[in-house]
């Protein structure tokens, strides 16, 4: 059984009891909120595994909660811009359904629903979320990169890099606030054991800088005398 918490953000009270009854039964940890702010704060607290979200919130828009979680900035905030999300909505239009998958929403389900249809949804979509972390994506403000793809985009931009420079902004990105020793960056991305006067990290670093010069948040910043690292805490 699959214990992981799942965040249902739910305001008809029956829908919210049905699910939680019925979730927990099955083994998740379930966490509820009925209106926008409490689900916010619950994603701040509980780091959820995934996200089931009803559109019509008493006080707000569902569509408008996924963007601000798409927004989301993976170092400063507490809430994951990649949180799975599965929508489970009255709203049943073809068009409702495009618009909730084009705003970020990983699956749609619109009700009235089958129970059993929707623990196979969750299910799938957390086996893909596991897919993805397992294969080492990251994502950190709107920057985004795939080891597997090796794609790297900013603000949903392709970014065209060089072999090099896609290994050193994955290393970065590795943990992106930690300053990474100059030594250590030219032993692991050029195999360089020892450094010796090479100005070879320096010229990648600045073409780095210069591709994600387009970001409100500063990217690879020189940390003089020390080395890298690729952002900090804003």
């Amino acid at each position: 059984m699959d214990s992981r918490t799942l965040l249902l953000l739910e305001d008809d009270d029956a829908t919210a009891g049905f699910l939680a009854d019925n979730l927990t039964a099955d083994g998740f940890r379930v966490v509820t909120a009925s209106g926008a702010g409490e689900g916010w704060r619950a994603l701040e607290l509980r780091h959820p595994a995934l996200l089931l979200l009803d559109l019509g919130l008493a006080d707000g828009s569902g569509l408008e909660l996924l963007d601000r979680l798409r927004a989301a900035d993976g170092v400063a905030s507490r809430v994951d811009p990649a949180l799975p999300v599965i929508v489970v909505s009255g709203r049943a239009s073809d068009v409702d359904r495009v618009r909730g998958l084009a705003r970020g929403a990983d699956d749609y389900l619109p009700k009235p629903f089958s129970y059993p249809e929707l623990v196979a949804r969750i299910r799938a979509v957390l086996r893909r979320a596991d897919g993805r972390s397992r294969r080492g994506a990251i994502r950190v403000g709107d920057l985004a990169l795939d080891p597997l793809t090796r794609k790297v985009s900013l603000a949903s931009q392709p970014l065209s890099l060089s072999a090099k420079e896609f290994s050193l902004l994955q290393k970065l990105a590795s943990d992106p606030t930690r300053v990474f020793l100059k030594a250590d960056l030219l032993r692991e991305v050029w195999g360089f054991q020892v450094p010796g006067a090479t100005r070879t990290l320096d010229a990648h670093a600045c073409r780095l800088r210069r591709k994600l010069a387009g970001s409100a948040r500063p990217f690879v910043i020189t940390v003089r005398g020390v080395g890298y690292r690729l952002t900090e805490e804003l």
